[in-house]
């Protein structure tokens, strides 16, 4: 009788790299931003991540830059994945709960804010899961970090990042 081969636990999604950014303005910012990667790792289905240097940004509100607003810590991670997109995106937001997320005002100051990028090449425009995230292209604070992560990197759609990044510093 042949050996019986238990089945694979993994589903047969294959691996796609997303790309997560995340930043914070309240609190420890680049602690809080250390143990979100370290749980983005420990996800099901999380194969690597990879995380960007950390940037020191001025907080955007809807109509413009904040200097009086506490600054942010921003970075990329990119992550490996099997996760279908909508399970990374609810596993992201669990995160932030974790940390104390609150969402009383749009753009608000937070201690920790993870968005879901890009997913390898998808595009969607279902309500629940847009992507590429629908301002990431004019987004410096992710776009860099990104860049330095993936010189070769491109946001579906929108082109190559480092032309997005050149057009933005004008």
């Amino acid at each position: 009788m042949p050996p019986i081969t238990p089945p694979d636990p993994r589903p047969g999604r294959d691996a796609v790299t997303a790309v997560v950014a995340l930043g914070a303005n309240l609190g420890d910012r680049a602690e809080t931003i250390r143990q979100a990667v370290q749980r983005i790792a420990r996800l099901p289905l999380v194969d690597e991540v990879r995380l960007s240097d950390l940037h020191e940004t001025v907080a955007l509100r809807p109509d413009g830059p904040d200097p009086d607003a506490p600054a942010y810590v921003n970075a990329v991670a990119l992550v490996t994945t099997r996760l279908a997109p909508q399970v990374l995106l609810g596993l992201l937001h669990a995160i932030e709960e974790e940390h104390g997320r609150e969402r009383h005002e749009r753009w608000g100051d937070r201690t920790l804010d993870l968005d879901l990028i890009a997913f390898g090449d998808l595009r969607s425009d279902d309500q629940h899961v847009l992507l590429p995230h629908p301002r990431a292209a004019e987004r410096l604070f992710v776009l860099e970090p990104w860049l330095n992560l993936d010189p070769d990197a491109e946001l579906p759609g929108h082109g190559r990042v480092a032309d997005l990044v050149e057009a933005l510093r004008g």
